[in-house]
C-alpha cells in the first residue's frame, strides 16, 4: 500500500508493515526536471514525520525530501549517488530514496492514497492554469 504526502513524497510499507520505502512522486520528478544530485539520509538516524531527510537537486531547482512517517533510517539508495537520473526514470520504483523502520503505522492514516493524490495534483494543475 503506497501513500502520498502533499509535499509529493510517497511511502510504501513492506508486507510485514515494518519497513517503509520512501521516494518522491512521479509528479514531483517531472516538476523538478533532470535530477543531477541526490543527498541521501544518514543511516540509523531517528526521524519524525515531516523531518527533512535529504534533498534532490535538478537543473531547475533543489527540493528537500521529507519523511512521511517517523522511524529509523535503515537503508539509503546508494545507486542514486552515481546515477541521480534514476529518480527521473523510475521515481516510484528504482529511484527510491531511503528505507526506514516505521515507528507508528497510525501516521499513514494522515496520508493520501493514489486516487486522493491524483485528485490533489489535478487541483494544483488547475490552479496553475487559472
Amino acid at each position: 500500500m503506497k501513500k502520498y504526502t502533499q509535499d509529493h513524497e510517497w511511502v510504501e510499507l513492506d508486507d510485514a508493515g515494518k519497513i517503509g520505502t520512501i521516494g518522491i512522486s512521479t509528479y514531483a520528478a517531472k516538476a523538478l526536471g533532470d535530477v543531477v544530485y541526490v543527498e541521501l539520509p544518514e543511516l540509523n538516524s531517528e526521524v519524525s514525520a515531516g523531518d527533512t531527510i535529504g534533498a534532490v537537486e535538478s537543473v531547475k531547482s533543489a527540493s528537500d525530501i521529507m519523511t512521511p512517517v517517523s522511524g529509523t533510517i535503515t537503508e539509503a539508495n546508494g545507486a542514486l549517488e552515481e546515477k541521480p537520473g534514476t529518480v527521473n526514470k523510475s521515481p516510484e520504483n528504482e529511484g527510491w530514496i531511503a528505507r526506514l523502520e516505521v515507528r507508528d503505522q497510525g501516521e499513514l492514516g494522515a496520508l493520501m492514497d493514489l486516487k486522493a493524490y491524483e485528485e490533489f495534483t489535478g487541483e494544483i494543475e488547475g490552479k496553475k492554469e487559472e
